[in-house]
């Protein structure tokens, strides 16, 4: 049986949309969150999310930290860091604690640079309420 370390995180725990998969609609989730597939509607994570390069999003996200790879519409609320990766494309505004945007990144919106209470009250979140579940 594999032990975890405090901070690693097992693939199983991961919530995967594969590529070639469409989902329109709500998710919330309590961990991390994968996107290879399309995806349109609003998805809540009080963990990672990562976007993979073919992945194509439309709508609203709300997480801890992102890695983004692939193409968006909508709005991104980013408690601690957003990494826009080199390729992806972005239309809409982003509201983060920290943004790193790598060389070929594309962005077309506003940005705005947020505390974890501009977070909270942006999102709605009672306080301390959108930290990472520990176990």
């Amino acid at each position: 049986m594999a032990t975890k370390t405090e901070n690693s995180v097992s693939v199983n725990e991961v919530s995967r949309i594969a590529a070639g998969t469409l989902f329109k609609g709500e998710i919330q989730s309590p961990g991390d969150i994968r996107i290879d597939g399309n995806f349109d509607g609003k998805l809540t994570s009080k963990g990672r999310v990562v976007i993979g390069e073919k992945a194509s999003l439309t709508g609203d996200v709300i997480c801890q930290n992102m890695d983004f790879c692939g193409a968006m519409k909508g709005n991104f609320f980013v408690k601690d860091t957003l990494t826009l990766k080199a390729g992806c494309s972005v239309e809409g505004d982003l509201h983060v604690k920290r943004i790193q945007v790598e060389l070929g990144a594309r962005f077309n919106g506003n940005c705005k640079m947020i505390d974890d209470a501009g977070f909270d009250k942006l999102t709605g979140t009672p306080a301390g309420a959108g930290q990472p579940v520990q176990e």
